[in-house]
């Protein structure tokens, strides 16, 4: 087997990495890098083969840097099965129609601010219009090549090839990816964490341990830190609610559609059960969030038994009387006009795109309002300026002043600390030749090797963008 290392190589998004034997070649994930605009726009816009070329994708979970080019793929001619869980499926469905449309809606909004400043005029023949990546059409078009795989189930994906799914409990559906080749004799494992969850996640099951494996490739988005413990979350995101309520502000909440925003729903129903926040409005302000909200119903057999208390109880987890769920344009436009104080949580998590930009445009600049990070912001992301807390950051181009408070609740990250990745690979290190680091940025990779190499004396490699490794 050869393996090369296409997205998430010493960068956080755009999870790819393509897998080749003498019968086929193999994606692992599809996902969109997220970063400088013009940078992602090239890496997105373009793959270092022709799509024709793979037979196959295996997608570990929805998470648009992780399954969000596959319309762009499909577009440019890749025609072959894309394998997930069930709930990945279902998610994959809304989550790229969704994606497609913020991308044409956004790109319609600044088309609209560049001709009224004039800056088009000739210029727009000449390929400097926005154009979306793809569009909701290409979208649709790529669903049919979804194929659903049970867990821990053998899958064949050529003579002598076969792969497995087993729950990474990083959100619902998720799955790490172990990959089998067989050549007479001898036998070769590669396995795939995906991205690697938290154990006591609310909503979701815990990481299952991957079976043993001669090589993985893991992911390092928190490898150089431990996260607190999850016991602290509830008394932050209390004091955030109450603190920014008594002062009349809002609390603007970027979080994924998937996973988060059905996290923070939940634990916002607790706290007002045990009257610890104020009775204010709150909203989710994302037609996606709604929409996936649903499929998390429909797949309840994979919550984790607290949250399935709730449905034996009777009680809808992700519903309350003072929620209101908000797809219509028009409903989201009015919540700007709204006077606090209230909370709404809205994607993209990163504030990369969608109706959480029209938020942050609207309060960034008002002292009284909480801007409220629960998530991993990638580097050059609105999201990270935001963190970093710049005095200026551009929303849709414009730089604007960062005078609301900001407040970041990492407690809540889906991804696995240096600790709990160290801890996941324990049952299998003993047998295992290289590993590979995905899905983090320099710091945390090189932290997480020598964390790696000094628990277990296992080699680790950070592969680069293109980087081939033979795996025999």
């Amino acid at each position: 087997m050869k393996l090369t290392f296409w997205g998430a190589a010493r960068t956080v998004t755009g999870s790819t990495h393509l897998l080749e034997t003498k019968q086929t070649k193999v994606f692992l994930d599809c996902g969109l890098y997220h970063g400088r605009r013009k940078e992602a726009e090239e890496r997105n816009r373009s793959f270092p083969f022709h799509p024709r070329e793979v037979d196959a994708v295996v997608l570990s979970h929805a998470h648009i840097d992780h399954s969000g080019n596959l319309p762009t793929f499909h577009r440019m001619g890749f025609n072959g099965p894309i394998y997930a869980t069930a709930a990945t499926v279902d998610l994959c469905e809304a989550m790229l129609k969704d994606s497609a449309f913020v991308q044409e809606k956004d790109c319609e909004f600044v088309n609209k601010r560049r001709r009224r400043r004039q800056l088009l005029q000739l210029a727009e023949d000449e390929g400097e219009r926005a154009c979306p990546l793809y569009t909701v059409e290409d979208a649709e078009a790529t669903i049919p090549l979804f194929r659903s795989v049970e867990l821990n189930a053998d899958t064949p994906l050529a003579p002598g090839l076969t792969f497995r799914l087993g729950e990474a409990g990083h959100m619902l559906g998720s799955a790490f990816v172990i990959v089998e080749e067989k050549r007479g004799n001898h036998r070769v494992r590669l396995g795939f964490s995906g991205d690697v969850g938290r154990p006591g996640l609310p909503i979701i099951r815990d990481p299952a341990t991957m079976p043993a494996v001669d090589y993985l490739i893991l992911e390092s988005t928190y490898g150089d830190r431990l996260h607190k413990p999850l016991e602290a979350v509830q008394d932050k995101l209390a004091d955030v609610i109450c603190r920014t309520a008594a002062r009349g502000g809002k609390i603007i909440a970027p979080a994924f559609a998937v996973g988060r925003t059905q996290q923070l729903v939940l634990m916002i129903h607790e706290l007002l059960e045990q009257r610890r926040i104020p009775s204010i409005p709150i909203y989710v302000d994302s037609p996606l969030a709604v929409d996936v909200t649903q499929v998390f119903r429909k797949h309840s057999y994979l919550f984790d038994e607290q949250t399935r208390r709730f449905l034996e109880n009777g009680s809808d987890p992700f519903g309350f009387r003072l929620l209101r769920y908000v797809r219509d344009v028009e409903q989201s436009k009015a919540l700007n006009d709204l006077r606090g104080p209230y909370l709404v949580i809205s994607a993209s998590g990163m504030c990369e795109a969608g109706r959480i930009l029209h938020h942050l445009r609207n309060g960034i600049e008002d002292s009284r309002n909480t801007i409220l990070i629960t998530g991993f912001q990638a580097e050059n992301t609105l999201g990270r300026k935001i963190v970093e807390k710049m005095p200026e950051v551009p929303v849709f181009g414009e730089l604007m002043r960062l005078r609301a408070e900001v407040v970041k609740i990492n407690e809540l990250s889906g991804h696995a600390d240096q600790h709990e990745l160290v801890e996941w690979i324990r049952p299998l290190a003993q047998g295992l030749k290289t590993v590979f680091l995905v899905h983090g940025e320099d710091l945390q990779q090189r932290s997480l090797a020598q964390a790696i190499e000094r628990a277990y004396g296992v080699p680790v490699r950070i592969p680069a963008r293109g980087e081939t490794f033979s795996l025999d």
